[in-house]
């Protein structure tokens, strides 16, 4: 008899687990499909376009800022100009320039560090405000004349349309635009910065001699 009953009783013991470990993962396939759903809807972000290859010399002298997801600092730039100069030691000069909140405000210049990375066909740079931090830079365009370019960054929260002249035909500023929109920017926080020249102050030379 005894025999029977410890029989019975490990019979209802595998029963019991064996309900309990179906129910248990009826509850973890319950909760893993949404996320497996979340998972399958969440596309990884493509790699920010980038020419073969950069002409830095070509790439050197003075750009002027057409749109742009601003920095703070500049967010209320005007007539801005960067401009990029090839130093002795292999880095990149640069000064950026522009008028704080209306074309006659007094005129605001940065002087980032930059140094290209190797490997990169010269189209990533590390641009340095303040010691030791570096941030993100990079030529995703430029036209083959040279005349326009597009800077912008692999966490696609700042970006810079840039052209050789303070304007641009309507149908190449949207051809732009849209270039620009998919490379996974959102448009709608990009702006234009206000460029009305000639300016009534003239501004000193982006690289003065004894800098």
């Amino acid at each position: 008899f005894l025999p029977q009953v410890l029989c019975l009783a490990a019979a209802s013991v595998v029963m019991l687990a064996t309900h309990y470990l179906e129910h248990t993962m009826r509850r973890l396939v319950l909760l893993a499909l949404p996320i497996s759903l979340l998972l399958a809807c969440v596309s990884p972000r493509k790699a920010l376009p980038v020419p073969a290859s950069v002409d830095l010399e070509r790439f050197m002298g003075d750009w002027y800022v057409i749109g742009f997801i601003p920095l703070f600092p500049e967010r209320n730039a005007h007539n801005g100009i960067e401009s990029y100069a090839l130093r002795e030691d292999g880095g990149v000069a640069v000064a950026y320039q522009f008028r704080d909140g209306s074309f006659s405000s007094p005129l605001k210049t940065y002087r980032p560090t930059a140094e290209v990375v190797p490997g990169t066909g010269n189209a990533q740079w590390k641009m340095q405000f303040i010691w030791p931090f570096e941030a993100d830079y990079r030529i995703a365009y430029v036209s083959e004349d040279y005349r326009e370019t597009i800077i912008a960054r692999a966490a696609r929260d700042y970006v810079w349309l840039m052209a050789r002249s303070p304007s641009l035909p309507e149908a190449r500023l949207q051809a732009l635009r849209m270039r620009i929109a998919e490379m996974g920017y959102d448009m709608a926080k990009f702006r234009m910065q206000p460029q009305q020249w000639p300016e009534d102050e003239s501004r000193r030379a982006p690289f003065p001699q004894g800098d």
